[in-house]
């Protein structure tokens, strides 16, 4: 049995971290296991250009503990208005390191999303052409699809024609959920790639609702069934370069998740590591770890691999109830649980 795991230093290659007041509460968590994380560009109001990009990674360097070396990857937030001649400004921007696309009203703060995909085909075009990522939340939004079919509708409806109308544009699928999603992933070209959170890989749709709604295991893409969770396991744990990881933490207040319309996002970060190290040891596949967290993410964004290394030890510890203050508490995931890896201090 291991009871050290060393190895290169990960990335999150799908983060949240808000900003003001919860952003200075939660950047810590990643910086100390991170060394490069995909910063989400769904604020209020959202990162639509490149100068705005600037100013919210200043807001972040600004709040990183003293001496961390974490560096934030910015992205731009995919509009109707989005024109051809940002996506130039953010290919030459040094900084800029993919587009986001939100179907309007998929998920928090998507309302400013694209509502028409086929009419940002010439948006992929140029994002093809200067060779820069599309990122996507792959969910359908029409009211009468299912939630739980609203990923596989996507992927058949959109993804697909967006693939092949563009096939030398780089598109990573963001937390995939379904055994069709990793199908599609797996039976695509390399330039296609995927990300793959904790929550998904550890826990089905019972989490959500067995002995009652459990507002903080609710997040979009909603979990699904267990052979979903299994399909997901098994291509993260394969060793494929298209699978890596992206926690997709997304800090609420515990009084918007606790709430009558509960909003959704699994606050993951202060124990990301350790949650996919525990998924990984269930599938005996701690091996395949470092490929996964630290490897194929960078090879995907054409960036250089992490030469530090982080520590990983078999350690019980108790996740605690909340983080921040009165006024900004954060309920994480597995709030009051036992853990049983634990990142040493770098």
């Amino acid at each position: 049995m291991t009871d050290r795991l060393t190895i290169a230093q990960p990335d999150d290659w799908h983060l949240h971290v808000r900003t003001g007041s919860i952003l200075k509460t939660v950047l810590a968590h990643t910086a100390r296991q991170f060394g490069r994380a995909i910063i989400m560009p769904n604020l209020k109001p959202p990162v639509t250009t490149v100068e705005h990009a600037m100013a919210y990674r200043a807001e972040i360097i600004a709040a990183l503990p003293q001496e961390s070396i974490f560096q934030p990857l910015m992205t731009l937030y995919l509009t109707g208005n989005t024109s051809v001649e940002e996506v130039k400004k953010a290919a030459e921007s040094e900084h800029i390191y993919a587009f986001k696309l939100y179907p309007a009203g998929a998920t928090t703060n998507s309302d400013a999303g694209v509502a028409n995909i086929a009419a940002a085909y010439p948006i992929f075009a140029a994002m093809e052409k200067h060779n820069i990522p599309l990122l996507i939340h792959g969910e359908a939004t029409n009211a009468e699809y299912d939630i739980f079919d609203r990923e596989k509708i996507f992927i058949d409806n959109q993804l697909s024609q967006i693939t092949q109308q563009f096939p030398a544009l780089r598109i990573v699928v963001e937390h995939l959920t379904t055994e069709e999603a990793v199908q599609f992933v797996e039976s695509s070209s390399e330039n296609i790639g995927a990300t793959i959170t904790p929550q998904h890989l550890l826990y089905n749709r019972n989490a959500i609702l067995a002995g009652g709604i459990r507002p903080h295991f609710y997040c979009l893409p909603i979990l699904k069934r267990e052979h979903h969770r299994l399909a997901l396991l098994n291509a993260a744990t394969s060793g494929n370069p298209k699978f890596f990881l992206g926690t997709d933490s997304a800090p609420h207040l515990t009084s918007l998740k606790e709430n009558a319309c509960g909003c959704a996002g699994c606050y993951s970060a202060h124990a990301a590591l350790e949650l996919y190290a525990e998924a990984f040891e269930q599938a005996d596949a701690l091996d395949k770890l470092e490929g996964f967290a630290s490897f194929y993410g960078a090879d995907f964004y054409q960036l250089p691999r992490n030469t530090r290394t982080i520590s990983l030890e078999k350690q019980s510890w108790t996740v605690p109830m909340d983080y921040g203050d009165n006024d900004n508490l954060i309920t994480p995931l597995r709030a009051g649980e036992k853990l049983h890896w634990k990142v040493l201090a770098t």
